[in-house]
């Protein structure tokens, strides 16, 4: 059942990169006592993501953070190597944003958030979306119908704070 508001994020599982290398991040270290706003998007590097999702966050996560939230994050069904220089690409303002990868498809798949993009030829992906999360609990959620960039980025959950 796809995720709502009010529920609870399940337990699930990210890749990330740290500075001791690959590592791991459960959704209770990423969003337990914490005011998560939380991008989803399909692919890295893929053109809507890259020209207009990310650079959305990317802008206002200073202003985000600045009205309460603890962390801006950018998940997608890709492995953390791709979302690292993702991440790179980004420049300085992209710092306040961790980048979250989910290349088993584990979250997108939990949340009931994912979509089969097959036949683009991109496989299993996660739909487009934006979630506010205060200590584990779906508080706003805005899912994209899907070809649409409308109501996921970042100024839209900058006016929803």
């Amino acid at each position: 059942m796809t995720i709502k508001v009010g529920d609870k994020i399940p337990n699930s599982r990210f890749r990330i990169l740290t500075a001791e290398g690959p590592g791991w991040a459960t959704t209770d270290e990423v969003f337990k006592g914490k005011k998560v706003a939380l991008f989803a998007v399909p692919g890295a590097f893929t053109g809507v993501c890259s020209n207009q999702h990310l650079p959305s966050v990317v802008e206002n996560a200073a202003a985000m953070k600045a009205k309460g939230v603890d962390t801006v994050a950018v998940t997608a069904v890709n492995d953390h190597m791709v979302m690292n220089a993702w991440k790179n690409t980004t420049g300085p303002a992209g710092k306040d944003v961790q980048f979250l990868a989910d290349g088993g498809n584990e979250f997108a798949k939990a949340v009931d958030l994912n979509v089969d993009l097959t036949g683009a030829g991109m496989g299993v992906r996660s739909k487009r979306y934006s979630m506010l999360v205060e200590d584990g609990v779906v508080k706003k959620l805005n899912i994209e119908e899907p070809g649409k960039y409308e109501v996921s980025g970042g100024d839209v959950m900058l006016k929803q704070l």
